[in-house]
């Protein structure tokens, strides 16, 4: 056993001195093989975003690959693909090494922008982030036979809204191909199966294809929805329309039939009562004498039926019943009395008081989502009631067909809180 190891002590310490009689004087550094001949090509694959690009490797004698791709990633595979987020021109950058020696070579690589696609466009917000929710107004979903034109269904109906678990839904798009949903709102709920729950969290990557029209979306998640938790073929939904003022989309579903929903962009609460308030262009509004307590009154805020509480369903006079206010996004308000004008404190029925003004539009002092102001005129304007103590008037709330407002300042002495409906 002595003998054995030390035999091979013996062979392990003559080692090195085979090797270097095997070197030439002076031939330290040098490397023995061909020097690599970098190569490669690159495929741009712009059928869909983002751009997927295949780089083919052409190199020879070399058994190391270093990419970089001129968008601050990298790879060390032979024949990697990569997908490029943004259009641009890069300079893709390729590393090789073998017994030779390493050598490098590049090569721009152009890659399409989707900004340049109108829905793309429209539904990232100019190419930053669209924020969108489900339109107010009626037919904000619409679902179609197979046939693609028969409506089997709408919602809201012409006189109804959404849930507000859903009308607080918000639906964002960024142009680096990211969607993100926020249940929003008060209620901070998802609206699934004929119900508010548990918020969601379908947010995900998506793929944009511009086939024809204004292109397709696919989110890539699971579980991802825009707009309905309904499930869609394939996560693909349609662009049908977009616009810096309306989105729709059109999903399949697994029966066939299509489901088309509308979207606005995402404002603040002021500009989104506005919106309401105006219709988008004109709007005009009525007393609601179909319910109880159209028109309350008290000394304040905190305490806004302290001294009337509200007549009857259909109590109001009819010359009051009938007056139009219309609003328009011109900032223009018009009373239209039609045949007399209802004057407070005693006075009944007069001749008509129909005026035109222009209005002050901001966010509420005190209670409201939104106040205006309506500029002095003659005779005064007013809005259903001719004893206001001025000419402030605070939405509390609004929707497309209803709207709840209060004639009075947060510092006036006497408010009155009105149920108008939209005419």
């Amino acid at each position: 056993m002595k003998l054995f190891v030390r035999a091979a002590t013996l062979a392990l310490l003559s080692l090195p001195l085979v090797l270097a009689s095997c070197k030439k004087p002076g031939d330290d550094t040098a490397l023995e093989g061909a020097v690599p001949t970098a190569s490669f090509t690159a495929t741009v694959d712009a059928s869909q975003f983002p751009i997927r690009v295949s780089f083919a490797n052409q190199t020879t004698d070399a058994y190391y690959y270093q990419w970089d791709f001129g968008d601050q990633t990298s790879s060390s595979a032979k024949a990697p693909s990569h997908t490029y987020q943004r259009g641009g021109t890069y300079t893709v950058k390729l590393t090789t090494a073998g017994r030779g020696g390493t050598t490098t070579t590049q090569k721009d690589v152009v890659i399409p922008s989707a900004c340049t696609f109108a829905g793309f466009a429209a539904l990232t917000g100019n190419c930053t982030s669209g924020a969108w929710t489900l339109t107010s107004q009626p037919d904000a979903i619409v679902r179609l036979a197979a046939n693609g034109t028969t409506v089997l269904s709408t919602l809201p109906g012409a006189t109804g809204s959404l849930p507000a678990c859903q009308a607080d839904d918000e639906f964002s798009f960024a142009d680096n191909y990211t969607y993100k949903y926020d249940a929003g709102g008060a209620s901070g709920q998802t609206y699934s199966g004929g119900a508010c729950g548990p918020a969601r969290n379908p947010s995900s990557s998506f793929v944009y294809k511009p086939t024809s029209g204004l292109g397709q979306i696919m989110l890539l998640a699971n579980r991802s929805f825009i707009g309905l938790t309904d499930s869609v073929v394939n996560k693909t939904y349609d662009i049908l329309e977009a616009s810096t003022t309306r989105l729709r989309l059109r999903g399949t579903n697994p029966d066939g039939t299509f489901t088309v929903v509308t979207y606005s962009p995402q404002v603040s609460a002021v500009e989104r009562a506005r919106l309401l308030l105006t219709g988008g262009s004109t709007r005009t509004w009525k007393l609601d004498n179909s319910v109880a307590a159209a028109i309350v009154v008290g000394p304040s805020d905190a305490d806004p039926t302290g001294y009337y509480a509200g007549g009857t369903a259909g109590s109001l006079p009819a010359c009051q019943a009938d007056d139009e206010f219309t609003f328009t996004t011109a900032n223009v308000y018009q009373y239209n009395a039609l045949a007399e004008t209802f004057v407070a404190g005693g006075g009944g029925c007069q001749a008509p008081r129909s005026v035109s003004t222009g209005f002050t539009f901001g966010a509420a002092a005190g209670a409201g989502l939104a106040q205006f102001t309506l500029a002095a005129a003659t005779p005064a304007p007013f809005i259903g009631v001719t004893d206001a103590p001025d000419r402030v008037y605070r939405i509390l709330s609004i929707d497309n067909q209803h709207m709840l407002l209060r004639a009075g300042s947060s510092t006036a002495a006497l408010v009155f809180t009105m149920k108008l409906v939209v005419k």
